[in-house]
């Protein structure tokens, strides 16, 4: 059976249900109810919602566990929002192989035309959902969100892709990347689009250099076995930093909508040249094979360095350098822009190589910073000063907000088409698994010294 579609105008209209797959488990409890619970506040959720998992439960547990998770998380319990959100909660227990469990849905669903199928369950269930989805009659109309990783490798994304593109057509299908719902990654690309100042330097003839961290000092914890199938690169270079990239580097689209965004995006993944072992720098920190879950002798990876070369008219030759890890000394994201140092050197006493730099602190606490050399009467030379901006939204609003309000009204310019899914892999494939060693680090350093070779022509790894 081939995909439905849409008659004209139906596929821009409002999901009339919300349904989540894996409702009983760790990413329901962290992220997804305080997004519901928000969405409800702000009068985005008015439908009913279904969870589904295989557990035992029953409603008024599952009810019970949104109490928990809400009471837990920086929002708190909403004494209007809540209640309303609990009277639209609907749940459904049962087996994913199991076609009663998705005759079930479909009842609850009732005379929902529009739902939304959000699936918050491991990636080696997707196919087998999304067949069920079609078995039943719960796919007609609707839209499936997808949780990363999307596929293990290029070969698995494609694979996978033809598996749900079966059952729904394009036009459904929500990749989701939670990163791409922060305020601060929406902070970075208004900051360089909105202001005329920035564009014009965002090229090879005043830029140095570029580095992306994304640091965290804490470790696996109780996500070994997930992790130790993945590691790093999986779980954060292919998404979340390379989509950065794109949104650092790309040319301005001609509007801010999907299909120009996702295009501008798409020819930057397209000039990066594929990941070579010469180009990456892989760790484990010391004691992660002790974790629950983690293989004995397992050589994935908990931090990683990259070098991604763009080859286009306007970054070629810029280097942009890409860390991620865990156990590191803080936990912190940021962007580092180097700009050039003048063409002269007109005041000699104090100049470094360094110029000036532009930075981005993507967390709950946005920042923007740039440094500059300034003139000391005291000491009748320069010094380096930092002009900062710092605002913190009080809480930030969940991103699962946002990306889950913007699929149930259709809006795809946060969630990546599949041709962009292809790309992201083409450029990490050459390097995945085992294609480099893995060298141990201390927990609370900065990761392998290797790391800082890849960087030493250019002052160093930025402070994160």
């Amino acid at each position: 059976m081939s995909p439905r579609r849409h008659r004209p105008g139906e596929l821009d209209a409002h999901a009339d249900a919300l349904v989540f797959f894996g409702a009983t488990g760790d990413l329901a409890y962290k992220q997804i109810f305080p997004a519901l619970q928000a969405m409800v506040a702000h009068g985005e959720l008015q439908v009913p919602v279904v969870g589904v998992a295989l557990n035992g439960w029953t409603l008024d547990q599952l009810k019970e566990r949104a109490r928990d998770s809400l009471a837990h998380s920086e929002h708190g319990i909403d004494d209007v929002a809540f209640p309303k959100l609990m009277s639209l909660l609907r749940y459904v227990d049962g087996d994913y192989g199991d076609t009663e469990t998705f005759a079930e849905l479909r009842r609850q669903l009732g005379k929902a035309a529009h739902p939304l199928h959000y699936l918050a369950i491991p990636p080696s269930l997707f196919g087998l959902v999304v067949q069920q989805l079609q078995a039943s009659g719960c796919a007609d109309g609707g839209r499936v969100v997808i949780e990363k990783p999307f596929g293990h490798d290029g070969a698995s994304a494609k694979q996978l892709n033809e598996t749900v593109t079966s059952v729904f057509s394009e036009d459904d299908i929500y990749r989701i990347d939670h990163f791409l719902g922060k305020e601060a990654v929406e902070n970075l690309v208004y900051f360089r689009f909105a202001n005329s100042f920035m564009e014009p330097l965002m090229n090879r003839d005043h830029i140095e250099s570029i580095q992306i961290t994304m640091a965290e000092d804490f470790g696996v914890d109780d996500r070994g076995a997930f992790y130790d199938a993945n590691g790093t690169i999986r779980d954060v270079v292919q998404n979340h930093l390379l989509q950065m990239v794109t949104l650092l580097t790309m040319d301005p689209p001609s509007t801010w909508a999907p299909d120009p965004v996702h295009r501008a995006q798409l020819r930057v993944l397209e000039a990066i040249r594929p990941l070579s072992p010469d180009d990456v720098v892989r760790g484990q920190y010391r004691g992660y094979k002790r974790v629950k879950g983690v293989k004995r002798g397992s050589t994935t990876e908990t931090y990683v360095a990259v070098r991604l070369r763009l080859d286009s008219w306007r970054w070629a030759g810029v280097p942009i350098f890409v860390r991620a890890g865990k156990c590191l000394p803080v936990k912190s994201t940021q962007v580092a822009i180097d700009l050039k140092p003048p063409p002269q050197e007109v005041f000699t006493e104090v100049f470094r190589r360094q110029s000036n730099a532009i930075t981005f602190t993507i967390g709950d606490e946005m920042g923007i910073s740039v440094s500059a050399k300034v003139f000391d009467p005291d000491h009748r030379q320069g010094e380096d000063v930092t002009l900062v901006a710092q605002r913190r939204p009080q809480p930030p609003l969940p991103a699962y907000e946002r990306l889950l309000t913007d699929a149930m009204h259709g809006n795809k310019l946060l969630f990546s088409p599949e041709v962009n899914i292809a790309a992201l892999w083409r450029i990490v494939d050459p390097i995945l698994d085992d294609a480099t060693p893995v060298h141990p680090y201390a927990k609370g350093s900065w990761g392998p010294a290797d790391a800082d070779h890849m960087v030493r022509h250019y002052g160093g790894w930025k402070s994160a």
